[in-house]
């Protein structure tokens, strides 16, 4: 009897062994053609048969770049039943051919690599709307702005002019209103039209961002904003990113030679291969090598991976104080690179770009 029932258990193995799923499919490319740029989202249906002999299971369905999406079957598939993958294109700003992939991983056992199915086709361009045909690129509603973002550098005591070019795209005679809400270091100077503006009209405002008033030293990403009446989208952002630069033009001999002098012992952090889930640290030191104390005015890392902590933001003269970075390798993997911006109100070198590298295993 033993004997038997041993005989059975090793059967059931061996049937086991070779009981295992196997997915065939209809087709492993789509062709959608030539397709409209303005059309919309366009949806091709992959359908599979599991030819196998136990349940089929779809572990990983992962578009090759972020302008496709995938949805599909997400239960078993029973043997010689069917399920599917919907790959989803959006050709809204790319014209031209494309050819994208999506990543399909199952759990038939060997199956290391991931099977590989294809969306190709052409995007035809759409013809120029009547805001691109007047140079207004980007936005939303019948009120426009030319260009949102300024960029510029500016003295801590300074100011900088921007012009806010803006047109009112409404054809039925609406005038829009134009209402500024802005921080406090930023102003209007001027606007070419009155409360409104009218309709197919174009006009411009002057800004005046105020470095003084802004109180800050280094990078700040800031925002304004003008309240229309638009009933499509209201409120109109503008975006500043703005570099803050000490101003030390007004310090005479005398005063440059009793300033602060920052000197770093190394601006440099390589550390060597790290796991995932774990850290890197370095210290670097900043001695004050000037005659009236260093203010540590500002610290940036370029990534949240990099962070830091200083003993002190004010160093007296002969003092050091120490800068300690840590870099989480987390979920990274292979080659990293990033960096910790300090900006001190030294004359001879108010910004030290800290430079981070090294490798993270998988």
């Amino acid at each position: 009897m033993k004997k038997l029932v041993l005989a059975l258990v090793m059967f059931a193995a061996v049937v086991s062994a070779y009981s295992q799923p196997q997915i065939e499919f209809d087709k492993k490319t789509h062709d959608f053609g030539k397709v409209r740029e303005e059309g919309g989202k366009i949806t091709a249906r992959f359908t599979f048969k599991n030819t196998g002999d136990s349940d089929l299971i779809l572990t990983k369905v992962k578009p090759g770049c972020g302008c496709t999406a995938a949805n599909y079957t997400k239960e078993p598939v029973a043997p010689g039943q069917t399920g599917f993958i919907d790959a989803t294109y959006d050709p809204w700003g790319r014209p031209g051919a494309f050819n994208k992939n999506i990543k399909v991983s199952t759990n038939i056992p060997g199956e290391a690599t991931p099977m590989i199915i294809f969306i190709k086709g052409e995007v035809l361009k759409r013809p120029p709307t009547k805001y691109e045909l007047a140079g207004y690129k980007s936005g939303r509603g019948e009120v426009r702005l030319k260009e949102a973002t300024f960029s510029f550098e500016v003295l801590n005591t300074g100011t900088h002019l921007d012009t806010l070019t803006l047109r009112n795209f409404y054809e039925d005679g609406r005038d829009i209103e134009i209402n500024p809400e802005l921080p406090s270091y930023i102003r209007e100077r001027y606007r070419s039209f009155g409360p409104t503006l009218p309709a197919g009209q174009e006009g411009y405002i002057v800004l005046e961002y105020d470095g003084a008033a802004r109180g800050a030293w280094g990078p700040q990403k800031d925002r304004a904003v003008l309240v229309t009446n638009d009933t499509l989208d209201q409120r109109k952002y503008i975006y500043y990113n703005v570099r803050i630069k000490e101003d030390f033009s007004r310090m005479t001999e005398k005063d440059l030679a009793k300033a602060p002098k920052a000197v770093y012992d190394h601006v440099t952090f390589k550390f060597d291969t790290i796991a995932q889930n774990t850290t890197a640290s370095d210290v670097v030191k900043l001695t004050n090598e000037g005659k009236t104390p260093l203010i540590i005015r500002k610290l940036e890392a370029s990534m949240p991976a990099l962070t830091y902590k200083v003993s002190s933001m004010t160093i007296e003269p002969g003092q050091t104080a120490e800068i300690t970075l840590t870099f989480k390798s987390q979920s990274r993997r292979n080659k990293q690179q990033c960096t910790l911006e300090v900006i001190t109100n030294s004359p001879t070198n108010p910004v030290q770009i800290i430079h981070v590298s090294g490798f993270v295993a998988q």
